[in-house]
């Protein structure tokens, strides 16, 4: 009974991580101030992001049933991962996402193919918690864990932030060395 409880604990984790897009600083109630105080992009291009995220998911949510996209910004970077039916459907969803004020880019990462299932998502979720749980332990001095975000779609993780080369190099080994990673992609930004 307690390994099925600390599952579910630590799956709920993984769900608040992947909704709130950056990384998680839940420890004695500090909050997302805590995170924006961390973060490299200015308070009004993080609120800026989650504004452009709900926008991208609301426009590509209307191509329909067949459709399953995740939209991520970073500093206006808007990474699409998930799957869609045909060509067609993924260049309309691109230009969706491109066409939301303040976008400066689109990393269109889609996939033609039938959406994933729940236990695919599930396993998803699970990937990241493990990834970000891996940063915490390893990456000591390397980089901030608050620095980079984690998306994981059908087992590849795609890593964002603004971050030097060493830094993105050191999140990046940190993440395919997690077991159930099929490949890492960078959309990061770097800083010199």
């Amino acid at each position: 009974m307690r390994r099925n409880t600390l599952f579910a604990v630590i799956a709920a984790a993984g769900v608040a991580a992947s909704l709130s897009g950056c990384f998680p600083i839940v420890a004695g109630g500090v909050g997302v101030g805590a995170m924006m105080a961390d973060d490299r992009r200015t308070s009004g291009i993080y609120i800026e992001d989650e504004r452009i995220e709900i926008r991208v998911q609301a426009d590509i949510g209307k191509l329909g049933d067949k459709v399953h996209v995740n939209a991520t910004s970073f500093n206006r970077v808007v990474l699409l991962a998930g799957e869609v039916p045909d060509e067609a459907t993924k260049a309309k969803a691109e230009k969706l996402a491109a066409g939301i004020d303040n976008v400066k880019r689109v990393q269109n990462e889609l996939a033609v193919a039938p959406p994933s299932t729940l236990g695919e998502r599930s396993n998803d979720v699970y990937i990241t918690t493990r990834v970000k749980a891996r940063f915490l332990s390893e990456s000591k001095k390397r980089f901030s864990p608050n620095h980079v975000k984690v998306t994981t779609e059908m087992a590849i993780v795609y890593l964002m932030g603004l971050v030097s080369r060493d830094e993105a190099a050191a999140a990046a080994e940190i993440a395919a060395g997690t077991p159930g990673v099929k490949r890492v992609v960078k959309v990061f930004e770097y800083t010199e």
